[in-house]
């Protein structure tokens, strides 16, 4: 941002229109994006019921978008899914999520890969969100990230395809990658 731009803060950012489109604020800058496609939306919906038994056997909550983020007065994210875990159940309030959340997960689009993968990434280092995914459903694809001490993440978990992962936080839960991709062979591609 230049120094003649507007910082937009959290107040500005809720009396934006409800208008179908996705608002963020990136460090005061407001982000605009399209609602998501259905590829997009059946893998985050195929997302939160896989993790829903592992998240509740922690006493924890799992969130789908959209769900405010709120990192500061000037950052509000939507993550794709959200996982809180027992120990941050109070970040949890009626505004949304305020300060970070356990595990932040995007689910990348064409449109919007390049700002999940560095931006957002970027971002949800800088507030100190534990745990980062990212999953490609073009790809068939999940990348599963650690926070390190450099203010980045580290790549602890690399799957592809119908493979089945153990993935930060959850080390006793075994995702299938198949699972995650249920239904998406019916969306039709452009």
């Amino acid at each position: 941002m230049g120094p003649t731009d507007v910082i937009l803060r959290y107040a500005d950012y809720v009396g934006l229109p409800a208008d179908g489109r996705r608002y963020e604020l990136h460090r005061g800058e407001l982000i605009v994006t399209a609602a998501p496609s259905p590829l997009h939306q059946t893998v985050a919906a195929n997302l939160y019921r896989l993790l829903y038994p592992a998240v509740r056997a922690r006493q924890g909550r799992v969130f789908v978008a959209p769900l405010d983020v709120i990192l500061d007065d000037t950052t509000v994210v939507q993550p794709d899914v959200v996982f809180v875990d027992a120990d941050r159940l109070t970040a949890i309030t009626s505004r949304g999520i305020e300060g970070p959340p356990t595990l932040v997960v995007e689910v990348l689009s064409p449109a919007t890969a390049a700002m999940d993968r560095r931006t957002k990434r970027q971002l949800y280092a800088r507030y100190a969100v534990p745990f980062l995914w990212l999953i490609d459903p073009e790809a068939r694809t999940l990348e599963a990230y650690i926070l390190s001490a450099a203010e980045g993440y580290d790549l602890a978990v690399q799957a592809a395809g119908a493979a089945t992962v153990t993935a930060p936080p959850f080390p006793d839960f075994a995702l299938g990658l198949a699972d995650l991709w249920e239904g998406t062979e019916l969306i039709l591609r452009p």
